[in-house]
């Protein structure tokens, strides 16, 4: 008993530890959150394109000496208001607007990476996280700028869900569906940004998809799925980074395995729509 109160307490000796479970417990409940609404439309590819252009404002900020999570917020909102832009002509299905703009983005960051003779650790952070490095200021500014988030999320919730189910008949109902399409690529936009120290730009996809789909998997009731995204997000934060602490192995890559066990174990075992339980009801051969 006294060996299990050291493993759960031990890391909390350490502030460093104490400020990297703040933002990954934070960073992870907001990423559930988010998360839901980028699942039920079917949007995952907005993660993956976002992150990645945010490689070029990081790169550009880091030739110019400047901040490099500000640069790479600057790159992702710019990514997302084009393709919301773009992707309102229904001639070009979003996840194509989305794959053209990606794949500029990533391109440009290559490019002006390739400018600059050596890496620096602030840009390999960049790419695989550094949550053990935050400091109380970063603690601060995520939790505040992820309770906004959060809010705006929450207050429209309903629109967003109309949109993400029928566009059309959302417009013919009278929503603003441009509208509420830029502010869902920018409350994604800055939800990944937020990410971005917890487990890095080459992860980040794994944070804001995981949680929402395996809530996903354990009920259709949005609040429900909210609700459970948000604790499983939190939660696989949490345990990723003991798992990081007690084997010393990186954070960001052990907060996404971790993600990744649990939803294999829904996936297996959920009630209605597990393998399990698909595989009960299947017809027993005559």
């Amino acid at each position: 008993m006294s060996d299990l109160i050291g493993f759960l307490t031990d890391p909390w000796q350490l502030p460093f530890m104490q400020r990297a479970f703040l933002v990954a417990v934070i960073t992870g409940l907001v990423c559930g959150v988010v998360g839901v609404y980028v699942v039920l439309r079917g949007m995952a590819f907005i993660g993956e394109a976002v992150s990645h252009s945010a490689f070029p404002g990081v790169a550009l900020a880091y030739a110019f000496q400047g901040n490099l999570l500000l640069g790479g917020a600057l790159a992702g909102l710019t990514t997302s208001v084009l393709i919301a832009l773009v992707s309102q002509n229904r001639r070009l299905k979003e996840d194509t607007v989305i794959g053209v703009f990606f794949s500029c983005a990533f391109g440009l960051g290559i490019v002006l990476v390739s400018t600059q003779d050596s890496w620096s650790t602030d840009l390999s952070s960049f790419l695989f996280g550094q949550v053990l490095a935050v400091g109380t200021e970063d603690v601060w500014t995520a939790a505040g700028v992820e309770a906004v988030l959060v809010a705006v999320v929450l207050l429209l919730s309903r629109d967003l869900v109309a949109v993400s189910l029928d566009r059309e008949t959302a417009r013919a109902a009278g929503l603003p569906v441009m509208r509420l399409d830029l502010i869902l690529y920018t409350v994604v936009t800055a939800t990944i940004v937020m990410s971005l120290e917890a487990v890095g730009n080459v992860l980040v996809l794994s944070l804001l998809i995981t949680p929402a789909a395996a809530a996903r998997m354990l009920t259709e009731r949005l609040w429900a799925m909210t609700l459970l995204a948000s604790l499983i997000g939190g939660a696989g934060a949490l345990a990723g980074l003991y798992v990081s602490y007690t084997y010393d192995l990186a954070a960001g890559g052990s907060i996404v395995c971790v993600l990744t066990a649990l939803f294999t174990l829904v996936w297996t075992l959920a009630p209605r729509h597990g393998l399990l339980a698909r595989t009960r009801r299947l017809p027993t051969p005559a």
